[in-house]
């Protein structure tokens, strides 16, 4: 029987992208309809982003263990977060995590290894591109990154929180998002990192000036084989 799985969800359009990657793609191993069996538990997004802003990473994570705990007792057999940013709390919390963790940065980084990519653009939160969530997996497969600009992280930090939540799309977004890539092109990278799981939602390779790396999907892929017990690039 595939492995159930338990997905910590933060906002919305990040968490429901995930989900439906698991059972879209799963009858591809578990044939016609299949996936494997998932539970989803999320706190408030207001909960999180009013201690990601107090940079109370601490209370960050135990809002991720409430729920790891919660996903434990409904059967879960490994989790994963499908948000980028409060992986950041992770390790104040290592300790207590009542069951396995797929990190979403260690299969991001594990995706562009394998493509033969030698340097990353990182784009995502404020939080996530000024953290080591990242440059810390990335290093360990001798890869090298560039984070935004200053100027280019707070746009596209309130793109997120101001439009990207809320399932709000537009061509403007795009444009922004497109001039950040393009500068990180110029800049000798040969891939972008999208590391908010909302990203996805606006872009991809079709309008990217780099190829992308969909954090989202590559990880809802890897829970996917995992939860089957696949080998990689079987899903």
């Amino acid at each position: 029987m595939p492995q159930h799985v338990g997905i910590v969800a933060c906002s919305a359009e990040g968490a429901a992208l995930c989900y439906r990657t698991i059972c879209g793609e799963g009858e591809q191993l578990l044939g016609e309809h299949g996936h494997p069996e998932v539970s989803m538990h999320g706190h408030s997004l207001a909960e999180y982003v009013r201690r990601i802003a107090a940079g109370d990473w601490r209370g960050v994570g135990e809002l991720m263990l409430s729920s790891a705990e919660k996903l434990a007792r409904a059967g879960a057999d490994f989790l994963i977060c499908p948000d980028n940013t409060i992986h950041q709390a992770l390790p104040l919390v290592a300790q207590r995590w009542p069951l396995p963790w797929l990190h979403i940065a260690e299969v991001v980084a594990d995706a562009a290894a394998g493509r033969g990519l030698r340097r990353l653009g990182l784009v995502g939160t404020r939080a996530l591109v000024e953290s080591e969530v990242y440059p810390e997996q990335l290093a360990a497969r001798g890869l090298a990154w560039l984070r935004p600009e200053p100027a280019e992280r707070e746009e596209i930090d309130r793109l997120i929180f101001g439009e990207l939540v809320r399932g709000v799309l537009r061509p403007e977004a795009v444009a922004r998002f497109q001039r950040v890539m393009q500068r990180m092109k110029e800049a000798g990278c040969d891939g972008v990192v999208l590391g908010c799981t909302e990203i996805p939602l606006l872009m991809n390779d079709g309008n990217s000036p780099l190829p992308t790396l969909d954090s989202t999907r590559l990880l809802a892929r890897a829970a996917l084989r995992r939860a089957v017990r696949a080998p990689p690039g079987a899903a």
